[in-house]
């Protein structure tokens, strides 16, 4: 049990993280509607009942599609760009897809290497490139989620203000749907680039994603 949690402590961690962060955003919400729904006139509702609207839906969908669009899109962007100095780029003369013998496929492929790394064909070709292919599905599936769930509680708001609901392509093309993607957009790109950027110059001693402590500002693709 102590190798498991210790070969898996990042992935654990953030689980637990995430399940909390998951539970107190529930409460908190569903505090915040009942708040408004008795200013409005209106019956709290219970917990699960919140935890099942539209309302929760949207406000969770929308920051899990900001979240996989940016590892979706720094994943495919790292394969061809570089920031000089940072440990989240490649060296230049790596850029690209690289070569069969640097990434270990087909008859350069190793003993511990995935069966589909070794196999040719369409499936060496898919599973080069499974990671960021799963990232945009995640993001095209909450962005989906987001678009039906945002509808939905878009639409309760326009029946309590006695106005016609939306239809899906519609709300889609509103500037709610949008204003909801884009300012989450802004942040996970904000912050990547930052993280890019500062680790150039900034350290954090013993992280994988921070070069070791006297490392160059120059030098990159290392980590500590």
């Amino acid at each position: 049990m102590k190798k498991f949690l210790r070969d898996n402590g990042l992935g654990l961690a953030f689980g637990v993280l995430f399940l909390g962060s998951l539970v107190g955003q529930a409460f908190s919400g569903n505090a915040d509607v009942n708040a408004r729904r008795l200013a409005d006139g209106g019956d709290p509702i219970g917990l699960w009942q919140y935890v099942l609207s539209s309302d929760f839906a949207v406000d969770v969908a929308e920051n899990w599609q900001s979240e996989y669009l940016q590892f979706f899109l720094f994943i495919f962007a790292t394969v061809w760009l570089m920031q000089r100095g940072s440990n989240e780029s490649k060296l230049a003369d790596r850029l690209g897809p690289e070569s069969d013998e640097q990434q270990y496929l087909g008859r350069h492929a190793r003993s511990e290497s995935p069966p589909w790394a070794r196999a040719g064909g369409w499936r060496t070709r898919l599973y080069s490139n499974s990671l960021g292919l799963v990232m945009l599905g995640l993001f095209l599936g909450s962005w989906l989620t987001q678009s039906i769930a945002g509808r939905s509680a878009y639409n309760n708001e326009q029946l309590v203000d006695f106005q016609d609901p939306a239809s899906w392509w519609d709300y889609v093309l509103s500037a709610d749907f949008w204003n909801r993607s884009l300012q989450n957009w802004q942040s996970e790109f904000l912050a990547i680039g930052s993280m890019a950027i500062f680790s150039v110059y900034l350290r954090q001693r013993g992280s994988s994603e921070s070069k070791p402590v006297g490392a160059p500002h120059d030098r990159t693709d290392v980590s500590g």
